[in-house]
């Protein structure tokens, strides 16, 4: 996928970028409401909204993001650079995740999204793959 796919993850995931001393400003994902491997898709999608929010481009690259995303921008340096450019044009942006869905064979997930930007809401879905015992985003379907 093309680097816009990067720029819709982050418009749909990323909150205002704050600065590190009022990181705090944003609103989190909720992962309370989940259980086992549904909690673990949810807290990815947490965990990159976080990253995120406290612009670290290299952990959204190396932890969030799947190895076949990183490899579509061009490796390690690419992804770091296409993600850094992307979060510098996120706008502000609350993020809910309304449900997950684990396929039968636990290699990949669906989680259902919604966002609320400007008082609009968006439903969006984003799907993920387990790499090793992690769960990474890998796609966000273009709208």
């Amino acid at each position: 996928m093309p680097v816009p796919s990067v720029a819709k993850l982050l418009t749909l995931l990323c909150l205002p970028l704050c600065a590190v001393a009022v990181a705090a400003c944003g609103n989190t994902v909720s992962t309370s409401s989940f259980k086992g491997a549904q909690h673990e898709v949810a807290q990815t999608i947490a965990n990159l909204q976080a990253d995120a929010t406290a612009a670290e481009e290299k952990k959204i690259c190396a932890n969030d993001v799947a190895a076949s995303v990183v490899s579509r921008l061009g490796g390690k340096k690419g992804c770091e650079k296409a993600i850094k450019s992307q979060l510098a044009e996120v706008d502000s942006l609350e993020v809910s995740v309304q449900s997950v869905q684990i396929a039968a064979d636990g290699s990949t997930a669906t989680a259902h999204v919604t966002s609320t930007k400007a008082g609009r809401k968006r439903a969006g879905t984003v799907s993920l793959v387990k790499e090793g015992k992690s769960w990474k985003v890998s796609a966000v379907p273009v709208q």
